[in-house]
């Protein structure tokens, strides 16, 4: 391999791997969503979506 390809390959494996150790390390300083209410809740759409009929299309 030629010296700019392994330079290359370098920066890639650095922009790669410290996007997976920033990520990790936001995750474990705030790791849950703040600021949700009640009402807020995504779970309850989901229920709520569960009992509804599917869309019927005719193509």
């Amino acid at each position: 391999m030629s010296p700019i390809a392994i330079v290359m390959l370098v920066i890639s494996i650095i922009i790669l791997w410290g996007g997976l150790v920033a990520s990790i390390v936001n995750l474990r300083v705030r790791p849950q969503v703040e600021g949700l209410d009640e009402s807020d809740d995504l779970t309850a759409d989901d229920l709520a979506r569960e009992h509804d009929a599917p869309l019927h299309r005719d193509t």
